[in-house]
Protein backbone atom coordinates (compact mmCIF):
# COMPACT_ATOMS: atom_id res chain seq x y z
CA UNK A 1 0.00 0.00 0.00
CA UNK A 2 1.32 3.28 -1.31
CA UNK A 3 2.40 5.25 2.16
CA UNK A 4 0.13 8.23 1.52
CA UNK A 5 -2.75 6.12 1.54
CA UNK A 6 -4.28 5.56 5.11
CA UNK A 7 -5.51 2.26 5.47
CA UNK A 8 -9.56 1.24 5.20
CA UNK A 9 -11.71 0.40 7.84
CA UNK A 10 -11.87 -3.57 8.48
CA UNK A 11 -8.69 -3.45 6.67
CA UNK A 12 -4.78 -4.31 8.31
CA UNK A 13 -2.53 -6.89 10.32
CA UNK A 14 -4.82 -6.17 13.35
CA UNK A 15 -4.47 -9.65 14.55
CA UNK A 16 -1.85 -12.63 14.78
CA UNK A 17 -4.46 -15.33 12.78
CA UNK A 18 -2.45 -18.14 14.08
CA UNK A 19 -3.16 -20.27 11.55
CA UNK A 20 -1.02 -23.15 12.52
CA UNK A 21 -2.58 -23.67 16.21
CA UNK A 22 -5.79 -24.08 14.46
CA UNK A 23 -5.21 -28.12 14.85
CA UNK A 24 -3.49 -27.97 17.96
CA UNK A 25 -6.07 -29.71 20.36
CA UNK A 26 -3.45 -29.04 23.65
CA UNK A 27 -3.04 -25.23 22.92
CA UNK A 28 -6.56 -24.77 21.68
CA UNK A 29 -7.42 -26.38 24.86
CA UNK A 30 -5.30 -24.76 27.22
CA UNK A 31 -6.28 -21.47 25.71
CA UNK A 32 -9.92 -22.04 26.37
CA UNK A 33 -8.91 -22.81 29.83
CA UNK A 34 -6.73 -19.67 30.14
CA UNK A 35 -8.92 -16.66 31.98
CA UNK A 36 -6.91 -14.23 30.44
CA UNK A 37 -8.07 -15.40 26.69
CA UNK A 38 -10.58 -13.26 24.93
CA UNK A 39 -14.03 -13.65 23.27
CA UNK A 40 -15.80 -11.37 20.99
CA UNK A 41 -19.36 -12.05 20.94
CA UNK A 42 -21.73 -12.13 18.07
CA UNK A 43 -25.64 -11.96 18.26
CA UNK A 44 -27.40 -11.92 14.97
CA UNK A 45 -25.18 -10.36 13.38
CA UNK A 46 -24.39 -7.63 15.40
CA UNK A 47 -21.60 -6.87 17.73
CA UNK A 48 -21.32 -5.78 21.17
CA UNK A 49 -19.59 -2.08 21.83
CA UNK A 50 -19.59 0.27 24.39
CA UNK A 51 -20.31 3.75 23.49
CA UNK A 52 -18.49 5.63 26.52
CA UNK A 53 -16.69 7.13 27.37
CA UNK A 54 -16.01 6.30 23.54
CA UNK A 55 -16.76 4.19 20.84
CA UNK A 56 -14.91 0.84 22.13
CA UNK A 57 -15.28 -2.69 21.62
CA UNK A 58 -16.51 -5.04 24.34
CA UNK A 59 -14.30 -8.39 24.65
CA UNK A 60 -15.32 -10.83 27.38
CA UNK A 61 -13.60 -13.33 29.42
CA UNK A 62 -15.38 -16.78 29.82
CA UNK A 63 -16.42 -16.28 33.07
CA UNK A 64 -18.70 -13.70 31.08
CA UNK A 65 -20.71 -16.26 28.90
CA UNK A 66 -21.40 -19.05 31.31
CA UNK A 67 -20.86 -22.79 29.52
CA UNK A 68 -19.14 -22.95 26.78
CA UNK A 69 -18.40 -25.83 24.34
CA UNK A 70 -15.14 -25.62 22.59
CA UNK A 71 -16.61 -26.24 19.33
CA UNK A 72 -18.99 -23.04 19.97
CA UNK A 73 -15.76 -21.45 19.88
CA UNK A 74 -13.85 -19.99 16.56
CA UNK A 75 -10.62 -19.22 16.92
CA UNK A 76 -9.59 -15.63 15.25
CA UNK A 77 -6.01 -15.24 16.91
CA UNK A 78 -3.25 -13.77 19.12
CA UNK A 79 -5.51 -10.19 19.69
CA UNK A 80 -3.00 -7.76 21.26
CA UNK A 81 -1.25 -10.75 23.07
CA UNK A 82 -3.79 -12.56 24.21
CA UNK A 83 -5.80 -15.66 22.09
CA UNK A 84 -8.97 -14.67 20.92
CA UNK A 85 -12.21 -16.58 20.11
CA UNK A 86 -15.28 -15.31 18.24
CA UNK A 87 -19.06 -16.81 19.81
CA UNK A 88 -22.24 -16.75 18.34
CA UNK A 89 -24.98 -16.14 20.75
CA UNK A 90 -28.50 -16.97 20.62
CA UNK A 91 -32.08 -16.61 21.55
CA UNK A 92 -34.76 -13.96 20.56
CA UNK A 93 -33.45 -10.61 22.70
CA UNK A 94 -30.04 -9.91 22.60
CA UNK A 95 -28.02 -10.98 26.17
CA UNK A 96 -27.18 -8.25 28.76
CA UNK A 97 -22.82 -9.04 29.19
CA UNK A 98 -21.55 -5.70 30.05
CA UNK A 99 -22.58 -2.98 31.79
CA UNK A 100 -23.10 -0.18 29.10
CA UNK A 101 -23.00 -2.23 26.14
CA UNK A 102 -25.27 -2.96 23.64
CA UNK A 103 -25.23 -5.09 20.49
CA UNK A 104 -24.70 -3.18 17.85
CA UNK A 105 -24.81 -3.37 14.14
CA UNK A 106 -21.13 -2.58 13.01
CA UNK A 107 -22.16 -0.65 9.53
CA UNK A 108 -23.03 2.06 12.15
CA UNK A 109 -20.34 1.67 14.90
CA UNK A 110 -17.25 0.36 12.75
CA UNK A 111 -16.24 3.61 11.45
CA UNK A 112 -16.18 5.04 15.39
CA UNK A 113 -13.94 2.56 16.59
CA UNK A 114 -10.15 1.79 17.10
CA UNK A 115 -9.20 0.51 13.47
CA UNK A 116 -8.04 -3.00 15.17
CA UNK A 117 -10.64 -3.47 17.08
CA UNK A 118 -13.00 -2.36 14.11
CA UNK A 119 -11.22 -5.23 12.17
CA UNK A 120 -11.69 -7.90 14.91
CA UNK A 121 -14.98 -7.66 15.33
CA UNK A 122 -15.30 -7.78 11.59
CA UNK A 123 -13.50 -10.65 11.18
CA UNK A 124 -15.45 -12.28 13.81
CA UNK A 125 -18.56 -10.82 12.33
CA UNK A 126 -17.64 -12.81 8.89
CA UNK A 127 -16.88 -16.35 10.74
CA UNK A 128 -20.10 -16.42 12.25
CA UNK A 129 -21.91 -15.67 9.11
CA UNK A 130 -20.05 -18.54 6.81
CA UNK A 131 -20.01 -21.00 9.42
CA UNK A 132 -24.35 -20.13 10.59
CA UNK A 133 -24.85 -21.35 6.81
CA UNK A 134 -22.47 -24.18 6.74
CA UNK A 135 -24.61 -26.23 9.22
CA UNK A 136 -25.20 -28.86 6.59
CA UNK A 137 -23.85 -30.40 3.76
CA UNK A 138 -23.91 -29.17 0.21
CA UNK A 139 -23.44 -32.33 -1.31
CA UNK A 140 -25.35 -34.73 0.62
CA UNK A 141 -27.53 -33.06 3.17
CA UNK A 142 -26.00 -34.74 6.50
CA UNK A 143 -25.04 -32.18 9.48
CA UNK A 144 -21.53 -30.61 9.44
CA UNK A 145 -19.44 -30.35 12.31
CA UNK A 146 -16.88 -27.74 13.00
CA UNK A 147 -12.59 -28.32 12.75
CA UNK A 148 -9.64 -26.48 12.96
CA UNK A 149 -10.62 -24.29 15.60
CA UNK A 150 -14.11 -23.31 13.66
CA UNK A 151 -12.06 -22.85 9.84
CA UNK A 152 -13.13 -25.63 8.62
CA UNK A 153 -17.11 -27.01 8.41
CA UNK A 154 -16.88 -30.86 7.71
CA UNK A 155 -20.00 -33.45 7.03
CA UNK A 156 -20.72 -36.42 9.37
CA UNK A 157 -21.68 -39.04 6.49
CA UNK A 158 -19.08 -41.63 6.27
CA UNK A 159 -18.48 -42.19 2.80
CA UNK A 160 -18.96 -38.18 2.14
CA UNK A 161 -16.67 -36.27 4.37
CA UNK A 162 -16.71 -32.88 2.15
CA UNK A 163 -15.30 -29.76 3.98
CA UNK A 164 -15.83 -26.55 3.55
CA UNK A 165 -13.50 -23.25 4.22
CA UNK A 166 -14.43 -19.78 4.55
CA UNK A 167 -15.29 -18.20 1.55
CA UNK A 168 -15.64 -14.76 0.66
CA UNK A 169 -17.57 -13.02 -2.55
CA UNK A 170 -15.21 -10.56 -4.39
CA UNK A 171 -17.17 -7.78 -5.72
CA UNK A 172 -15.78 -4.40 -7.71
CA UNK A 173 -15.97 -0.76 -6.90
CA UNK A 174 -15.39 1.76 -9.28
CA UNK A 175 -15.38 5.33 -9.54
CA UNK A 176 -15.82 6.67 -13.50
CA UNK A 177 -14.91 9.72 -14.54
CA UNK A 178 -14.75 11.53 -17.26
CA UNK A 179 -11.85 14.29 -16.23
CA UNK A 180 -14.47 17.04 -15.04
CA UNK A 181 -17.28 14.80 -13.56
CA UNK A 182 -17.59 11.50 -11.26
CA UNK A 183 -20.22 8.54 -11.88
CA UNK A 184 -22.35 8.19 -9.01
CA UNK A 185 -25.52 6.29 -9.12
CA UNK A 186 -28.65 4.82 -6.33
CA UNK A 187 -30.52 2.22 -5.99
CA UNK A 188 -34.27 2.92 -4.88
CA UNK A 189 -33.94 1.24 -1.30
CA UNK A 190 -31.37 3.81 -0.17
CA UNK A 191 -32.40 7.14 1.63
CA UNK A 192 -33.08 9.80 -0.42
CA UNK A 193 -30.59 11.40 -2.63
CA UNK A 194 -27.79 9.66 -1.57
CA UNK A 195 -25.47 8.19 -4.50
CA UNK A 196 -22.63 6.44 -4.20
CA UNK A 197 -19.56 4.96 -6.94
CA UNK A 198 -20.89 1.34 -9.28
CA UNK A 199 -20.26 -1.63 -7.87
CA UNK A 200 -21.59 -5.36 -8.32
CA UNK A 201 -20.11 -9.35 -8.13
CA UNK A 202 -17.36 -10.89 -10.42
CA UNK A 203 -18.73 -13.60 -11.95
CA UNK A 204 -17.28 -16.37 -12.87
CA UNK A 205 -14.65 -16.86 -15.47
CA UNK A 206 -14.72 -12.98 -14.96
CA UNK A 207 -11.50 -11.03 -14.65
CA UNK A 208 -11.80 -8.10 -12.24
CA UNK A 209 -10.82 -5.60 -14.81
CA UNK A 210 -13.44 -7.18 -17.34
CA UNK A 211 -16.17 -7.16 -14.03
CA UNK A 212 -15.11 -3.59 -14.20
CA UNK A 213 -16.50 -2.88 -16.69
CA UNK A 214 -19.17 -5.28 -17.71
CA UNK A 215 -20.87 -3.79 -14.33
CA UNK A 216 -20.50 0.14 -15.70
CA UNK A 217 -22.20 -0.60 -19.02
CA UNK A 218 -24.64 -2.77 -17.56
CA UNK A 219 -25.90 -0.30 -14.93
CA UNK A 220 -25.29 2.87 -16.46
CA UNK A 221 -24.40 2.15 -20.48
CA UNK A 222 -21.26 4.15 -20.06
CA UNK A 223 -18.12 2.68 -21.54
CA UNK A 224 -15.18 2.45 -19.78
CA UNK A 225 -11.59 3.16 -21.55
CA UNK A 226 -9.00 2.41 -18.87
CA UNK A 227 -9.08 0.99 -15.49
CA UNK A 228 -7.06 1.31 -12.89
CA UNK A 229 -6.84 -0.16 -9.18
CA UNK A 230 -6.98 1.30 -6.44
CA UNK A 231 -7.40 -0.17 -3.21
CA UNK A 232 -9.45 -2.70 -1.29
CA UNK A 233 -11.33 -3.11 1.89
CA UNK A 234 -12.90 -6.45 3.63
CA UNK A 235 -16.64 -5.64 3.79
CA UNK A 236 -18.44 -8.37 6.17
CA UNK A 237 -22.00 -7.24 5.33
CA UNK A 238 -22.23 -10.07 4.58
CA UNK A 239 -19.53 -11.57 3.32
CA UNK A 240 -17.25 -9.54 0.48
CA UNK A 241 -13.84 -8.14 0.03
CA UNK A 242 -14.79 -5.00 -2.22
CA UNK A 243 -11.78 -4.50 -4.79
CA UNK A 244 -11.51 -0.82 -5.74
CA UNK A 245 -10.80 0.76 -9.04
CA UNK A 246 -10.44 4.05 -10.87
CA UNK A 247 -11.77 4.33 -14.67
CA UNK A 248 -12.19 6.73 -17.34
CA UNK A 249 -15.39 7.03 -19.50
CA UNK A 250 -15.62 7.11 -23.53
CA UNK A 251 -18.94 8.18 -24.46
CA UNK A 252 -20.55 9.61 -21.19
CA UNK A 253 -24.30 9.32 -22.13
CA UNK A 254 -25.96 7.94 -19.26
CA UNK A 255 -29.18 5.19 -18.58
CA UNK A 256 -30.17 2.93 -16.72
CA UNK A 257 -31.09 -0.30 -18.48
CA UNK A 258 -30.63 -3.45 -16.26
CA UNK A 259 -32.91 -1.31 -13.29
CA UNK A 260 -29.95 -2.24 -10.91
CA UNK A 261 -30.32 1.60 -10.21
CA UNK A 262 -32.92 4.09 -10.60
CA UNK A 263 -31.18 6.91 -11.05
CA UNK A 264 -27.42 7.55 -12.52
CA UNK A 265 -25.80 10.85 -13.70
CA UNK A 266 -22.43 12.85 -13.54
CA UNK A 267 -21.29 14.94 -10.48
CA UNK A 268 -18.98 17.86 -10.72
CA UNK A 269 -16.35 18.53 -7.39
CA UNK A 270 -18.35 21.78 -7.06
CA UNK A 271 -21.63 19.39 -7.08
CA UNK A 272 -20.23 17.31 -4.40
CA UNK A 273 -18.46 20.39 -2.07
CA UNK A 274 -22.52 22.04 -2.10
CA UNK A 275 -24.27 18.78 -0.83
CA UNK A 276 -25.67 17.48 -4.05
CA UNK A 277 -25.61 14.49 -4.17
CA UNK A 278 -25.37 13.19 -0.12
CA UNK A 279 -22.47 10.59 -0.22
CA UNK A 280 -21.89 7.04 1.15
CA UNK A 281 -20.69 6.60 4.69
CA UNK A 282 -16.86 8.06 5.50
CA UNK A 283 -15.88 4.34 6.43
CA UNK A 284 -16.24 2.89 3.11
CA UNK A 285 -14.19 2.61 0.03
CA UNK A 286 -16.75 4.13 -1.98
CA UNK A 287 -16.23 7.45 -0.25
CA UNK A 288 -12.98 6.87 0.00
CA UNK A 289 -12.78 6.87 -3.82
CA UNK A 290 -14.74 9.88 -4.37
CA UNK A 291 -12.56 11.62 -1.48
CA UNK A 292 -9.09 10.81 -3.27
CA UNK A 293 -10.68 11.85 -6.66
CA UNK A 294 -12.01 15.22 -5.08
CA UNK A 295 -9.07 15.90 -3.46
CA UNK A 296 -6.70 15.37 -6.73
CA UNK A 297 -8.89 17.61 -8.71
CA UNK A 298 -9.24 20.56 -6.11
CA UNK A 299 -6.57 20.07 -3.51
CA UNK A 300 -9.05 20.16 -1.20
CA UNK A 301 -10.04 17.84 1.63
CA UNK A 302 -14.06 16.43 0.76
CA UNK A 303 -14.60 15.65 4.30
CA UNK A 304 -13.54 18.81 5.17
CA UNK A 305 -15.82 21.03 2.84
CA UNK A 306 -18.50 22.48 5.37
CA UNK A 307 -21.45 22.11 2.32
CA UNK A 308 -20.63 17.94 1.74
CA UNK A 309 -23.41 16.07 2.75
CA UNK A 310 -21.75 12.70 4.33
CA UNK A 311 -23.85 9.66 5.40
CA UNK A 312 -25.28 9.62 8.30
CA UNK A 313 -26.37 13.39 7.91
CA UNK A 314 -25.83 15.06 10.82
CA UNK A 315 -27.20 18.30 9.46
Amino acid sequence: MPPHRARHVYAGPYVDRASGLRKDAAWLDAALADPATRYVPVWQSRSLVRQEPSPAAVLLGRDQLGPLAAADAILLGQFRGTACFAIELGGPSPPVLAAGAEFTDLRLAGGLLPADEAGLLAYARAMVYWRERHRYCGACGAPTQPMSAGHVMACTRAGCGTEFFPRIDPAIIVLVTDGERALLGRQSSWPPGRYSTIAGFVEPGESLEDAVVREVREETSVEVLEVEYHSSQPWPFPSSLMVGFRARAGATAVACPDGELEDARWFTAADLASGTPALPPPQSISFRLIADWYERSTGRSLADEPGARIWPLKR
